[in-house]
């Protein structure tokens, strides 16, 4: 990891190699985890070595089947429990990786960091913990085992997905390229595509449904404002013109990255995330909330508990069965406002995924594939030593050339242009 001397909060350690180099264990097989495994397997010269593991053994097997047919590569695939600190330690004792990518649940972050710490194993993953009885996701509890890591002489990279991930890293870019000090953050995800489904989330509905239905947050001057969830009347939202995907109505929501970003990003007065959304998108999550199928607390039927949420689960659609017939882009990226030299100017650093090219490369749509490829580049920066160090680490703290100069090599590639700065209030 190259010293930094944009005031972020580097921390250095030396690496302790413990396991097989080249060995990759995957955690995870839905649609983002299928994206890293086929990933991995079109750089069989990092990852000589390729485990990929979930709850049961359909779909890891699914999977290998599609990278064998399409580059040849003969993958592991295993069964684990993630819930379970013992099964995973079993498993990372049995394969040996120099590192774990955990693309299961965010409920299960803890239980994979553990097994980590015990095994003594880099660990990646791409959304922060939230327990699993209440919506609620925040980096305190895996920030707390900075200690722990540096003790064993591994490194744990949190957020490696896309927004958070690249978003992170387009903000320590345009900090390390083009600015001393940072003003504005104003990051913006659209996913301009169609799926032909009444309604479908692009992610895991469980988690997708608790993320967007929360109280907004965004932070100004040093505090974080409240401002009602995107479905709820008093949302805050606006038109912004993407490129190649024109105009699209982006609501404030809160997520992830914001949370490290304003603690890493040196001078910032205001960071928001806009995410865009459909009406008819919306109109479902407001009947959702009014008959109460979104909930996360059981209730009884028919003599047994059930969470409305995990019955909601079900009966939407997988979102890697979206792929087949999904067309058009996503667009994600940042506006960045800060000062160089005493002049200030904005900077806007985004990536164009298309639905149709992942999926003929891939299997993916892009929603997928934008939060799939990451960890899998954050995963070479490990084994390459690019990034090093024992302990924590945001995307941010890190040095944010060689990972997205990799992102470019395998499929993200980005632009940067100037343009003004969004309005304080839109």
């Amino acid at each position: 990891m190259a010293k930094k001397s944009n005031n972020l909060a580097v921390k250095k350690a030396p690496m302790r190699g413990v396991n097989n180099k080249g060995t990759v264990l995957i955690i995870g097989a839905g649609g983002v985890g299928s994206v890293t495994a086929h990933k991995c397997a079109m750089n069989t010269k990092v990852f000589t070595k390729i485990h990929l593991a979930s709850r049961s053994i359909e779909k890891p097997n699914a999977i290998k089947k599609s990278i064998k047919k399409r580059f040849g590569v003969t993958i592991q695939t295993h069964v684990v429990d993630a819930d379970k600190v013992k099964q995973v330690v079993a498993l990372i004792k049995k394969v040996k990786p120099e590192v774990v990518i955990n693309v299961a649940l965010p409920y299960q972050d803890l239980v994979i960091m553990e097994a980590c710490l015990q095994t003594k194993v880099h660990y990646i993953d791409t959304a922060n913990y939230e327990p699993k009885d209440k919506a609620h996701f925040e980096y305190k509890q895996q920030w707390a085992l900075d200690k722990k890591f540096k003790k064993a002489g591994v490194m744990a990279v949190l957020g490696a997905g896309f927004d958070p991930g690249v978003s992170n890293a387009y903000c320590a870019y345009a900090l390390k390229k083009y600015f001393d000090t940072v003003r504005f953050v104003d990051i913006v995800d659209a996913n301009a595509g169609a799926h032909e489904k009444a309604f479908a989330t692009n992610f895991n509905p469980e988690i997708n449904i608790r993320e967007v239905t929360q109280v907004v947050r965004h932070f100004e001057k040093g505090k974080w404002i409240e401002t009602p969830p995107i479905m709820n009347a008093g949302s805050v939202h606006f038109s912004f013109d993407y490129p190649v995907a024109g105009p699209k109505e982006s609501y404030l929501l809160f997520h992830e990255e914001m949370e490290s970003l304003a603690k890493n990003l040196p001078g910032l007065e205001r960071l928001r995330f806009w995410m865009t959304f459909g009406e008819n998108y919306l109109n479902h999550l407001r009947v959702m909330r009014n008959i109460g199928i979104d909930s996360i607390k059981p209730i009884d039927f028919q003599g047994k508990k059930i969470v409305p949420m995990e019955f909601l689960k079900a009966l939407l659609p997988d979102p890697a069965s979206l792929a087949t017939n999904y067309s058009g882009k996503t667009v994600i990226g940042c506006i960045v406002t800060g000062i160089k030299d005493g002049q200030e100017s904005t900077k806007f650093i985004y990536n164009i995924c298309d639905h149709a090219k992942t999926f003929k490369e891939v299997g993916s749509q892009a929603v997928s594939y934008t939060a799939g490829v990451p960890p899998m580049v954050a995963a070479m920066m490990l084994m390459s030593g690019k990034w090093n160090g024992a302990g924590v680490y945001n995307v941010e703290q890190l040095d944010p050339e060689p990972f997205l100069e990799s992102l470019s090599r395998n499929g993200l590639p980005y632009e940067v242009i100037d343009r003004q700065p969004l309005p304080d209030t839109v």
